[in-house]
């Protein structure tokens, strides 16, 4: 391989970087303000919730499945919790414990649905995408449910001059990076994503992975939820409406893949901070506002298309090295030597 191809081939494995940090160049040339450190944190801020919600759905994309329900799960669990709040006086921090517990309960209808009646999951989560919002709609009655001033003043929140929603985000990945690296819960959800055959035959409770992963997606999306509503202060009727398609979106753009198997903890934290940078890019520029969402679906085809020629030269780099399969029959062919006519006459 020449140099040209070792640098075509870097370039592509990390191609979401590349692409990220060209992204992130063009429109601080374009913009100076852009590249201001109060510019730069409102976004990472920005994207921590949908980042959030992205770590829960990259667990589940590593397993080969989806859920389309964490935007419902977004709207339904803040929601009880802020009924909670306001009919039984609960703190913020116990508002946010129930919510995430709200998540998990969700998480298992859809879990229970997959793993012991063997749906679907595309089916069960876009079921429970609309069940878990009608939910919510029948408890509302599609009235604004307005939240306590003390979950803005934890939103607002700084630790160490860092907005707390940044942290949390940071604390998920880092949690999220531990778990798929450091412990062998990681290394099943890698197995069963690969190959879910080979994981059954190795003895690994596929079933009980699944179960879980889906927990996880349902409580980080609840958790994402909540941070959301505690800097807006507010959550009506179409809050989280659609999120689905851009936390899935994060995690593909960060190098998760739709097939399983493929992505990290940090896919996320890549992927919904490029989103919210060629948002907040677009914005800067002026650019118009019908034209925005025709921009960011630009980028993310750019994404999976780089992610599929990334892939394809994978699976050309291997076939470059796998060696013809030798029959048990050749050696004893080679040790017969080339045959001699005389002797086959003389035995006829």
């Amino acid at each position: 391989m020449n140099r040209l191809d070792q640098l075509r081939s870097q370039l592509l494995r990390n191609s979401t970087l590349v692409m990220f940090v060209l992204i992130f160049l063009f429109f601080g040339l374009q913009e100076p303000r852009f590249l201001q450190p109060e510019s730069l944190g409102n976004i990472i801020k920005q994207s921590s919730f949908i980042g959030i919600a992205a770590v829960g759905m990259t667990f589940v994309l590593l397993t080969a499945g989806i859920d389309l329900s964490v935007g419902s799960v977004m709207y339904l669990a803040p929601l009880i919790a802020g009924f909670a709040m306001r009919n039984y006086g609960l703190d913020v921090e116990f508002a946010l414990v129930l919510a995430i517990f709200a998540g998990l309960v969700m998480g298992a209808i859809n879990a229970f649905f997959i793993v012991v009646l063997r749906i679907i999951p595309f089916i069960v989560t876009l079921s429970t995408l609309f069940f878990f919002r009608g939910a919510g709609t029948f408890l509302t009655q599609s009235r604004q449910l307005d939240f306590p001033r003390e979950v803005l003043d934890f939103g607002l929140a700084r630790v160490l001059g860092i907005p707390l929603p940044i942290i949390i985000f940071a604390l998920v990945v880092a949690a999220a990076f531990v778990t798929l690296t450091r412990t062998p819960f990681g290394r099943h959800v890698y197995a069963v994503g690969n190959d879910i055959n080979a994981a059954r035959k190795a003895g690994i409770n596929v079933d009980w992975i699944v179960f879980r992963v889906y927990l996880i997606s349902s409580a980080c999306a609840a958790l994402a939820g909540f941070i959301v509503i505690a800097q807006i202060g507010r959550l009506d009727q179409s809050f989280g409406e659609g999120r689905e398609f851009d936390v899935i979106a994060a995690a593909v753009l960060g190098g998760a893949s739709l097939f399983g198997g493929v992505g990290s903890a940090l896919s996320p934290l890549i992927g919904a901070t490029m989103i919210q940078t060629v948002k907040a890019g677009l914005i800067f520029n002026g650019t118009n506002l019908y034209a925005q969402p025709i921009m960011l679906g630009a980028v993310i085809f750019a994404a999976v298309l780089f992610d599929s020629l990334r892939q394809m030269n994978l699976q050309k780099s291997r076939r470059r090295f796998i060696r013809p399969i030798q029959t048990e029959t050749e050696p004893a062919e080679r040790n017969k030597g080339p045959r001699h006519p005389a002797g086959a006459a003389a035995r006829t």
